[in-house]
């Protein structure tokens, strides 16, 4: 986007979740709502994730910065989810990666508050979300 706007990807995945499973999901949902990849700034995702190779490899893909968050930073987006997943909630201390690191992000690179454009979207190992701000 030539206006200003950041656009983060936020990314949830299970232990060994392939880059290929990553990126598929990915394409297919910045097709389905018309998003070029090259609008797309950065990844995020959580603190937990930070050695998972699927994720590493696809922000090398990518050429794209993947940063990462505490569940403790996460959780102030508590409210502003779509979806409140218990079982992430007790495996990480977070209730939703995907949607909590897009808007985390996507607010520390822009200057306004972050909205979901894309609320979080699941595959069998892997979620997604997509935040922007301006």
């Amino acid at each position: 986007m030539s206006n200003g706007q950041v656009l983060v990807v936020g990314l949830g995945c299970q232990r060994g979740c392939p880059a290929s499973v990553l990126r598929a999901l990915l394409d297919e949902t910045l097709l389905t709502h018309g998003i070029a990849l090259e609008e797309v700034t950065a990844l995020a995702s959580i603190d937990l994730k930070r050695d998972e190779p699927g994720l590493l490899e696809l922000a090398g893909q990518l050429a794209l910065p993947l940063t990462f968050f505490s569940a403790g930073q996460l959780a102030g987006y508590l409210g502003r989810l779509s979806h409140r997943s218990q079982i992430a909630f007790e495996r990480t201390g977070c209730y939703g990666i995907a949607e909590s690191a897009a808007l985390a992000l996507a607010e520390q690179l822009g200057k306004t508050t972050a909205t979901l454009r894309i609320s979080r979207q699941k595959r069998a190992h892997a979620t997604l979300a997509l935040a922007v701000a301006s």
